[in-house]
């Protein structure tokens, strides 16, 4: 699956820090693996409305971070991967969470009180594996 980068303007984070974050999700979802070649920064200025300058600021934190590489003349590479989870976990997973999710729409919930819920839920849980 290819990235597709979405910029929310109106939100208080740099498009450069979204940009970013987006390959970072797209590598924790095995959506990129190693060896997969991002779009070009004309595709992304294009598709996304940002400057040519925003997208090589977030290639090249990302580079720094050592997980693209550029390579001259052929493009940027994804160079390792987020996440360790296997793929048909993952899937699998999704398939529930996507289920939960609707029942929680269902239920009169927005994407904000799902957020809000997760949000709990996870912080929860990480106190629970401390003690």
């Amino acid at each position: 699956m290819a990235v597709e980068f979405r910029v929310d303007r109106g939100g208080g984070v740099p498009a450069y820090v979204q940009l970013g974050n987006q390959v970072r999700e797209a590598l924790r979802l095995g959506w990129l693996r190693p060896g997969d070649r991002l779009p070009t920064v004309r595709d992304v200025v294009s598709s996304s409305g940002v400057n040519p300058n925003t997208v090589l600021k977030a290639y090249r934190q990302l580079e720094l971070e050592g997980l693209i590489e550029a390579r001259q003349g052929s493009g940027t590479f994804v160079k390792r991967s987020l996440g360790s989870v296997d793929p048909e976990a993952m899937a699998r997973l999704r398939v529930r969470l996507a289920r939960w999710t609707g029942d929680a729409r269902e239920a009169g919930m927005e994407d904000e009180d799902i957020q809000a819920l997760v949000g709990d839920v996870l912080a929860e849980s990480t106190v629970d594996r401390t003690r």
